[in-house]
């Protein structure tokens, strides 16, 4: 197996704690492939069954959520090292919740369920990693729901730039998004968004110069 593709599995949590030489063994004894996707591909469409274990190696993939009036909402942006719909693979029913579709040319290292199946039953780090992945998705979405259905606009996007500040261990964040897609990470209106930055930057809690913005009171970002 090529050297740059076990350093990109090595950022995967399902193998925490492994080394390159170790990783590489370990999937030795597995069948396995690199698929390439590209750029606004279809993933999978809500409904269809998850038929592998996909780990991402190159690129990002983007899962959304439609309401039946087609309003849209991202749930999340699964980047080198996630597993695509690690809850799924062995669940009872294994059809997607949310549409997938590659945001760019996308590597995925693939997996059938059973040989994903043989490194859980061999292997107790992966076993432990992979009950570890599972619990952390729980506690993002339980976190992602309560952010969605109870905070108001202001609070979801106060949220979003405290935690981005956190992230970036800076004051000054660089958004890695246009103001659409943060609008469609909460499910909101473009507008909205830009009424509330508008209205932070009034008050003197930040100052927004194009993808920069700079939180200058976090007091009244969460007034």
């Amino acid at each position: 197996m090529e050297e740059k593709i076990i350093s990109m599995l090595a950022k995967c949590p399902l193998f925490a704690g492994m080394n390159a030489i170790q990783i590489k063994l370990t999937l030795e004894a597995i069948s396995h492939r690199v698929v390439t996707l590209p750029s606004h591909e279809v993933y999978a469409l809500a409904g269809m069954p998850c038929k592998y274990a996909d780990i991402i190696i190159k690129g990002r993939l983007i899962s959304r959520m439609s309401s039946l009036s087609g309003k849209q909402v991202e749930v999340s942006r699964l980047e080198q090292g996630n597993i695509v719909a690690p809850a799924f693979i062995f669940a009872k029913n294994t059809a997607f919740s949310v549409s997938v579709e590659t945001d760019g040319e996308v590597e995925l290292f693939r997996m059938r369920p059973e040989e994903l199946k043989k490194l859980i039953d061999t292997d107790d780090k992966i076993r432990e990693n992979f009950i570890r992945i599972l619990s952390n998705i729980n506690v993002f979405l339980t976190h992602k729901m309560k952010v969605l259905s109870l905070f108001t606009v202001k609070e979801k996007v106060a949220h979003l730039l405290l935690e981005m500040a956190r992230k970036q261990d800076s004051e000054q964040i660089k958004l890695n998004r246009s103001r659409q897609e943060i609008a469609d990470s909460f499910g909101i209106q473009k507008f909205s968004l830009l009424r509330v930055l508008a209205d932070f930057e009034k008050v003197g809690a930040l100052s927004i110069n194009g993808k920069e913005i700079t939180i200058i009171d976090k007091r009244k970002l969460m007034e």
